[in-house]
């Protein structure tokens, strides 16, 4: 990296070194709370750049598969050690580059240090089984490989943790990786490569390239010699992404959209309930995909809930959350603001009643980012845009349900599946909402978007494609495949 006129030049990381683009076009990367304030000069990078770090994963390859697996753990260890030590620089990137208050920015390290000591140990459970055969003498078993050369792409929302646990799981079961973050946070994920380079992780294990999805996106989705991508990001552009990685015969992970349901009944803890909304839906700006976005209320406790929210709706402080007392920053940039405020109008068009908020904050401490004030409509109904699409911002649907069979065929009635949540302490009741909800993660009386980096995640439907969980002891199925060996002693 260079430092001109006060803003830094990052390069990609290719092989252990540091390459500018081949076009020498660059992206200038902002902080959204303050957008005048500049945070880096990132790589514009173009194909023949592509085809550079894939050449280096190729060239990485031979010997990092053959590095004993938990010597390879190890390296992860190591990496979450470094991050751990400076865990401050990381939290205050996170709400610089992403806008996170600083709340979320410390949820978001602490996840990212937990995901990769956990997945540093899936290096020691690359576990086989033996298996008896029909031949006498003839022992066989199992053992899991690596694919080769993978690719992974991520998004701007959870910059940090989520190419943290795709790229320990990559390289703990002996892959090398060609990785692009988003162009919108490419910082924090600069800074996660760092962490690697400064334990010594060997060149070309991971490489780091930045630039635009139509380029480098689209190229590592094409490229014969990249086995498998690893996608998070929109439903539109993971859909482009599969057709391209399908056409070649290669291997595709995708985690995308959410419109995760939170089902609240006659008996729930409304204190609770509520609290948790707003946490849900107005934290990280409601930029999750496990945001919480349809509250679907038994009508008997409605008004008293939607008082309650309302009261509590007041008390969010919208703001630079690099400012004491913040509970929510800005969204990412001028695009999803507009997007957002598009989906409102929709909601007011569609008949949905506007209780809070609805307005992009523009004086005094706002005038410099992309703030927008927390959202609430009430009678939604399940036929409205804003229940069926993921808005991506601070909005949150209250739809009202005459009892809990409707709310059930309500937060069903979705084309995503990713995560759910009911609250009630009726435990019948609770008991066959997870057994029914399509989703892949549901809770009881918890937060859509609470997840722990030992279980898997991903969700169904439109949410999710290849069935390939992320995180828990299943999380290296999508980069290691299975050889079966038969073997008989010469003398038999």
């Amino acid at each position: 990296m260079t430092q001109t006129s006060n803003i830094t030049t990052y390069y990609n990381l290719i092989g252990g070194e540091e390459t500018a683009s081949s076009a020498n076009e660059t992206i200038v990367v902002e902080n959204p709370a303050k957008k005048s304030e500049k945070l880096g000069i990132f790589q514009k990078s173009t194909q023949e750049d592509l085809e550079k770090a894939v050449e280096a994963a190729k060239k990485a390859l031979p010997d990092w598969k053959e590095t004993p697996a938990p010597a390879r753990g190890e390296y992860i260890q190591k990496a979450a050690r470094y991050i751990e030590e400076r865990a401050e620089e990381y939290k205050e990137l996170l709400v610089r580059e992403v806008g996170k208050s600083y709340k979320d920015a410390d949820a978001e390290v602490v996840r990212t240090i937990r995901a990769m000591r956990f997945l540093s140990g899936e290096a020691e459970r690359m576990t086989g089984e033996t298996i008896p055969s029909w031949i006498p003498g003839v022992r066989a078993y199992t053992k899991r490989e690596p694919l080769g050369v993978v690719g992974v792409i991520t998004p701007w929302n959870v910059p940090l943790a989520i190419a943290a646990w795709k790229i320990a799981t990559a390289i703990a079961t002996g892959n090398t990786v060609v990785f692009k973050p988003s162009s919108q946070t490419p910082l924090i994920s600069y800074r996660l490569i760092e962490a690697y380079r400064e334990v010594s992780l060997p060149d070309g294990v991971v490489n780091f390239i930045t630039g635009s999805g139509s380029v480098v996106g689209n190229g590592i989705a094409s490229h014969k010699d990249i086995k498998a991508v690893s996608f998070t990001g929109s439903n539109p552009v993971g859909s482009h992404i599969n057709k391209l990685v399908a056409e070649r015969g290669g291997r595709f992970q995708a985690e995308m959209g959410g419109k995760n349901p939170f089902v609240v009944l006659e008996d729930a803890d409304l204190d609770l309930a509520t609290s948790n909304v707003i946490d849900g839906g107005f934290g990280e700006s409601g930029q999750r995909c496990t945001a919480t976005s349809r509250v679907i209320l038994v009508k008997d406790i409605a008004e008293t809930f939607i008082e309650q929210l309302l009261e509590k709706v007041k008390n969010v402080k919208v703001g630079n959350p690099m400012e004491d007392g913040t509970t929510m920053g800005p969204v990412v940039d001028e695009g999803a603001m507009k997007s957002i405020l598009e989906y409102i109008e929709i909601g007011k068009k569609e008949g949905a009643e506007l209780l809070a908020g609805g307005h992009q904050l523009e004086d005094g401490e706002h005038s410099d980012g992309y703030f927008i004030a927390p959202t609430v409509f009430r009678n939604v109904t399940p036929d409205m845009t804003i229940a069926q699409e993921e808005i991506f911002g601070p909005v949150i649907s209250i739809m009202i349900a005459e009892d809990y069979d409707q709310a059930l065929e309500w937060a069903n009635d979705i084309d995503y599946g990713l995560s759910s949540t009911i609250y009630t302490n009726d435990m019948e009741r609770a008991t066959h909402f997870m057994d029914h909800v399509e989703a892949g993660l549901t809770h009881v009386n918890m937060m859509t978007m609470w997840s722990e980096p030992h279980l898997p995640f991903g969700g169904i439907k439109d949410t999710g494609i290849g069935g390939y969980r992320e995180q828990g002891s299943t999380g290296i199925n999508f980069f290691t495949e299975w050889k079966t060996a038969y073997v008989k002693p010469h003398n038999k």
